[in-house]
């Protein structure tokens, strides 16, 4: 995880903000200590010296051993574990969709002389940028993206996404639901494998890169080419590099609901997997 912590790290002792991957430690909210540390998740025996696992949170000597038992730790994460169980389950039954082509990005920044982002130009200045919305369809689902489109873009969405709605319109086609499995990750810590939670993060911060590249900003100085979504091309080369996430997406998502699972009916935990010496 130093791939991603250490630079971020210097840059905010440098005070340098990176419109890209700022992003993965500021809307989400796991500091990267946390993301560096190991944890076994359920159904492992440590065995050996283990540190500091015997004070963290919800272990408990087993034989030889120490394990994460679900049943000791809080209520809270349970009920996570109930909810992100549902809003998952749904969206990977739901087909994916690979049409909106990241407007949601450029309906941030339609008619506002306030961008985002505003350190970074627009690659097709206002007027150019507020032509492509209104030259397409925006077919957002997702609330947590909705939210942040300017008032004058808001009626121009087919779909009106409210919290409540979340999992009756989520669908794993989205770059953002995409990346918000590693939110879901997180939320479940301590009980998260690190590898579930490394993997989701990575994932993420490939997506995150993909959703920037086609927003209608400029990051050409930071080093990335542009994904003309104006273009028919671009809208290609969007909907195939969007499907292939949802693909890598899958496997995360089963292993995420196997775990909310394990979390929400503590007994159902299986016997411990093969020891791992600490």
């Amino acid at each position: 995880m130093e791939r991603w912590t250490l630079p971020h790290r210097e840059r905010s002792r440098l005070r340098e903000a990176h419109p890209v991957h700022d992003f993965l430690f500021t809307y989400y909210s796991l500091r990267p200590a946390q993301l560096e540390q190991w944890q076994p998740g359920p159904g492992v025996r440590l065995l050996g010296d283990a540190g500091e696992f015997p004070e963290r949170l919800g272990y408990r000597p087993d034989g030889d051993g120490i394990v994460l038992d679900p049943a000791l730790l809080p209520e809270r994460v349970r009920r996570t574990a109930g909810f992100v169980h549902g809003l998952v389950a749904s969206t990977a039954a739901r087909p994916a969709r690979y049409g909106c082509f990241g407007l949601h990005e450029w309906a941030m920044v339609y008619r506002t002389d306030r961008p985002r982002h505003d350190a970074v130009p627009l690659r097709l200045g206002s007027t150019g940028t507020d032509a492509v919305v209104e030259s397409m369809q925006v077919t957002c689902t997702h609330h947590d993206a909705f939210r942040f489109f300017t008032a004058a873009a808001r009626p121009l969405n087919a779909l009106q996404p409210a919290r409540e709605d979340q999992a009756e319109l989520e669908q794993p086609g989205c770059l953002h639901a995409t990346m918000d499995l590693y939110k879901w990750a997180y939320k479940l810590l301590p009980a998260t494998p690190a590898e579930l939670l490394g993997g989701c993060f990575a994932l993420a911060s490939e997506v995150r890169e993909l959703d920037m590249r086609a927003s209608p900003y400029d990051l050409a100085a930071h080093g990335y080419d542009p994904v003309r979504i104006e273009t028919p091309a671009g809208r290609a080369d969007y909907a195939r590099a969007q499907q292939a996430f949802a693909e890598r997406a899958a496997p995360l998502r089963t292993r995420l609901l196997a775990l909310c699972a394990a979390l929400s009916e503590p007994a159902a935990v299986p016997s411990c997997a093969p020891a791992r010496t600490a």
